[in-house]
């Protein structure tokens, strides 16, 4: 593959270069000004973007929105695009989207800072064991944005002071244009989205054999006092029965002449009640299961605008529905944008977006209780799941395959499917509003004074159901297992900024000037939430309320945090005749989550620029520009981590009942810091026609806030410190070219790459590792000191001298436990996109890839076991076993069988291999985005009312081209944050998403 792409790439710049040489043309003149242009910078504040001396990189809207359909989450549309920044997109329905720039920095993971016109949003989300609510820049309506700045390092995000170390993501909302002879423009956007399986993702199971853990049920058929066939026997009739509790598929084989008593054959209402039917392979696998995802959008805008005023109206609306039942998203969004000039020297602009949503039935995550993890992990070969739906749709009951017993039709470990899907849903509502409302002064040529408040506030309403007559689970505040159950979550959270800084710009002489702004930052913020639940069940069946309680409630768990941070900052940018640039940032934040006696840290940057162009002018050469820097940023601490803190848990009698916090406060913490020194180097060559900006960079991040364990006699289960350091390293390397450019057509290509080396240097005192998630099968997520962040630790081979060591007496592998197995970080990132337009019709698509890191499958850790998978039905597999590859203590190949190979786990899964044997690449080359697009000639259009009308046939995740996990996307995760990377766990298969959009303007 490394070679392949080098390959490629030389190709491509070698035959850009030639074909941008024998095309050049006299009227191609572009100067430099227009060549770097103009972008957003931190707190909205517009640069030149030659003057810059930190790596930037802009995606206007045509690159982000253009190639690809609407996904209905901004930070996705980002894959690819952007050297240095990490996207990890998953499938869960209405799911999140990570964002990570530059590698892990902290312990805790991190992600960048969201901004919207200079004003940050919360890009969170709510926490939550068994669904993924999704990031909140979900919210953002794609069709607002007119660019997006992505600020990679600490001297691009100095300016946000401790919230600026995971680096800055800048949106640039639109602006109203209108028509040039100042009436309203009208654009309508229609889309249709519809989602095909990738089978490469999915399951490819055995036909070959069905139910049950081996020879182990029914008669002793060779006097050694144990069962030893594949069957059970009705005690009625004495006919064959299947084993209906194992929820595994390594049992007989099937035979259409064996007749059997299948789980239906006990249900009442079935067509096959009283029955024996014939042992054979389901018709209908868990991949019916699926429905057609399909989404449809449509959006309107309005806009008008002169000189001196514009507005920008939208609505959206968008409709869709997920893989599985009775899933569907319902999210509208109504925006406003306003600029007006009062005066030459006034100016105001204000900007509104609400955002309404509506979801049901999202999809469990995770192991327990995750229908997904059944299809993956445990099931039985021989279960139909359209018998399934009927037998749901006849009873409306949780008729379930898993039963107890022929008499007994409760659950044994899995509820029927459809029952869960449509009796057990979850349901949530969310309400995003984000203003800002923005005044500047032009006090003279050099002056200028402007105020800014922005508001951002998000509510939302989180139901969860377990209908009366489930499988017992964990539920409710309690946690204790139950058959039925409601429970809700109410949460609001608001951030509100004011800004109030004044700008300069003047010339100290007539090669020297000087720009630059003095202001402060006043940020208050808030989280409300509330929750609670039923406790034993329901009262009456099907009355999801929490007054329907069987049993007493325990008083609502109430959370409510506020927190202030104040900040100053000033910057000083001074220019030397077009050839010279150096700024300097500062800014000191004093935050209210911090000691009060040692609340106050400071946060400097200082850049360099020097425009090479300027002072060596070949014909070829457009520009040319070296740049260096070196920042600090921070990161401050959660609420009521100084002093512990208890919660109330309401009252026993007249007593009230408290408890107390399970960790240890440290009233001393400081803020997280990051020092990171970068370098680079960006040129423009033949007009504009091949193009490359480069980085290096080294970060060193310390005092990292740990949670770390402590004795549990001291009443506590963990402390609070600052303590350990990670340095990240890396290179990013940006590549633009035209290969092709005439009157008719036109071929630009971007390519991205990237390279980020972690390590954690140390943690605390003497600790060698800090836990970062726990995984099933004993598989964990660690920091370890030498290593990598990230590190994957579980049971390995035993080796000697380079080989695999096997137990001469069995045949299996011996294991060592307690080492490291993978890692999660990637060696490197990637994305190549081509835009081809010819006249009216334009073509585009982006590759992405991901080289490297590690995941742990769960599914293939149970999946083999349970003999779900085809390679564990081939050949003799299950009556002599496997010779695994490998040596015998005394260093001899292996010879020997492994033993029992009929009963479940005994060649391959759980039972026998060690962890290590579950950890794949998780490296993939993906076709991201294609399109193909048609615009009406203006001939065509002239006597119409339209301005413009384009058709385009567009897709996303159309051909994973390259991966090493089985029958998985190794980009699928469980959710946000930490714990849900480097474990690949009954996730939803990846869609091939192909749709239509039509636009019109009027």
């Amino acid at each position: 593959m490394k070679k392949i792409t080098m390959g490629v790439l030389a190709s491509v710049l070698s035959s850009s270069l030639a074909i941008a040489q024998a095309q050049q043309q006299k009227s191609d003149t572009v100067r430099t000004q227009d060549i770097e242009g103009v972008v957003v910078t931190a707190l909205g504040i517009k640069r030149e973007k030659k003057s810059l001396g930190y790596a930037s990189e802009e995606v206007k809207a045509e690159a982000l929105t253009g190639g690809t359909t609407n996904t209905g989450n901004v930070a996705s549309l980002l894959s690819g695009k952007v050297s240095g920044l990490q996207v990890n997109t998953n499938n869960n329905f209405g799911g999140s989207a990570n964002l990570l720039i530059r590698g892990y920095k902290s312990l805790s993971g991190g992600s960048p800072l969201i901004v919207i016109d200079g004003s940050p949003v919360n890009n969170g989300t709510v926490g939550g064991a068994i669904f993924d609510y999704g990031n909140f820049l979900s919210d953002i309506n794609q069709d607002d944005i007119e660019s997006i700045n992505v600020l990679k390092g600490a001297a691009a995000s100095a300016l946000y002071g401790e919230r600026g170390s995971d680096g800055v993501i800048l949106i640039v909302t639109k602006n109203g244009r209108g028509k040039q002879d100042g009436s309203w423009g009208v654009t309508l956007n229609s889309g249709i989205t519809a989602g095909f399986i990738d089978k490469s993702t999915f399951p490819k199971y055995q036909t070959r054999y069905g139910a049950g853990y081996g020879r182990v049920y029914g008669n002793d058929t060779n006097g050694d006092g144990n069962p030893d066939e594949y069957f059970n026997y009705d005690p009625d009739t004495q006919q064959l029965q299947v084993p209906f509790t194992e929820d595994a598929s390594y049992g007989a084989e099937f035979n259409p002449n064996l007749m059997v008593r299948q789980w239906d054959s006990y249900n009442p209402d079935s067509p096959n009640y009283g029955k024996a039917t014939p042992w054979v392979a389901a018709k209908n696998g868990p991949i019916k299961f699926f429905e057609t995802p399909v989404t449809y959008v449509n959006t309107i805008s309005l806009e008008k605008g002169n000189k001196s005023s514009n507005v920008s109206l939208s609505y959206t609306n968008m409709l869709s529905n997920g893989l599985l039942p009775n899933s569907d998203l319902r999210k509208n969004s109504l925006s406003a944008k306003f600029n007006y000039d009062f005066t030459d020297k006034l100016h105001a602009s204000v900007f509104s977006t609400l955002t309404i949503q509506d979801t049901k039935g999202r999809n469990e995550t995770g192991y327990s209780d995750n229908i997904v993890t059944g299809f993956r992990q445990w099931w039985q070969t021989n279960v139909d799941v359209y018998e399934l739906r009927d037998a749901y749709e006849r009873s409306n009951s949780n008729l379930t395959w898993n039963r107890s017993s022929g008499s007994d039709g409760t659950p044994a470990y899995w509820n029927n499917p459809y029952f869960q899907r449509y009796q057990n849903y979850q349901s949530d509502t969310r309400t995003r509003s984000f203003s800002y409302a923005q005044v500047k002064y032009d006090i003279s040529k050099n002056f200028g004074l402007t105020g800014k408040l922005s508001y951002d506030q998000m509510q939302m309403l989180i139901e969860e159901r377990l209908m009366n007559g489930s499988l017992p689970q964990a539920f409710g505040a309690s946690g204790n297992n139950v058959t039925s159950g409601y429970s809700r979550q109410d949460v609001r959270t608001t951030e509100t900024n004011f800004d109030l800084f004044l700008n300069y710009k003047f010339d100290i002489t007539p090669d020297l000037n000087v720009s630059g702004i003095v202001g402060g930052n006043v940020r208050r913020n808030l989280i409300d939430n509330v929750y609670a639940s039923t406790e034993g069940g329901l009262a009456t069946p099907g009355l999801f309320a929490i007054s329907n309680s069987a049993s007493p409630i325990i008083s609502p768990d109430e959370n409510y945090e506020k927190w202030l941070t104040s900040g100053a900052y000033a910057t000083a940018s001074f220019g030397y005749k077009n050839l010279l640039y150096v700024d300097g940032t500062f800014r000191i934040d004093q935050s209210s989550n911090l000691p009060k006696a040692d609340n106050s840290y400071f946060y400097p940057s200082v850049t360099g620029s020097l425009i090479l162009s300027e002072l060596w002018k070949p014909s070829w050469m457009s520009f040319w520009k070296i740049r260096g820097n070196y920042a600090e940023v921070g990161s401050s601490t959660k609420n009521y981590q100084l002093q512990n803190t208890y919660r109330v848990r309401g009252g026993f009698g007249n007593v009230g009942l408290v408890d107390q916090s399970y960790f240890l406060a440290n009233p001393n913490l400081k803020p997280q810091r990051s020092k990171e020194v970068e370098f680079g180097m960006e040129g423009q060559f033949f007009k504009n026609r091949l193009g490359f900006d480069v980085a290096l960079y080294k970060t060193r991040t310390f005092d990292q806030i740990i949670n770390l364990p402590v004795s549990s006699a001291t009443g506590y289960r963990t402390f609070l410190v600052n303590a350990g350091q990670i340095n990240n390293k890396g290179i990013e390397v940006q590549l633009n070219g035209t290969p092709v450019k005439n009157d008719n057509f036109k071929w630009d290509i971007d390519i991205n790459w990237s390279k980020n080396e972690n390590e954690v240097v140390s943690l605390y005192g003497d600790s060698q590792n800090y836990l970062l998630a726990s995984y099933q099968g004993g598989v964990s997520l660690n920091a370890r000191v030498g290593e990598a962040f990230g590190a994957l630790v579980g049971s390995d081979y035993v080796y000697l001298n380079g080989e695999k060591v096997i137990n001469p007496a069995n045949g299996r592998y011996l294991t060592n436990p307690n080492q490291v197995i993978g890692n999660i970080t990637p060696d490197w990132i990637g994305g190549v996109r081509n835009s081809f337009n010819y006249k009216g019709l334009s073509v585009s698509f982006l590759i992405d890839v991901k080289h490297g890191g590690d995941v742990f499958s769960t599914d293939m850790y149970y999946g083999l076991a349970t003999g779900l998978y085809e390679e564990t039905a081939i050949g003799d597999y299950r009556t002599a076993g496997v010779v695994n590859p490998g040596v015998n203590p005394n260093g001899q190949v292996n010879t020997t069988p492994t033993s029992a190979p009929d009963t479940f786990g005994n060649v391959d899964g759980y039972r026998r291999m060690p962890n290590s044997r579950f950890v794949y690449d998780a490296s993939y080359v993906k076709l991201r985005e294609a399109s193909i697009g048609y615009s009406l000639p203006k001939s065509v259009l002239a006597n119409t009312s339209f301005q413009e009308v384009k058709i385009s046939l567009v897709g996303r995740n159309l051909w994973i081209i390259h991966k090493n996990l089985p029958y998985a996307d190794p980009e699928a995760g469980t959710g946000n944050g930490l714990s849900s990377k480097g474990n690949s766990i009954g996730v939803l298969p990846t869609t091939r998403d192909l749709g239509i959009n039509v636009t019109l303007k009027f």
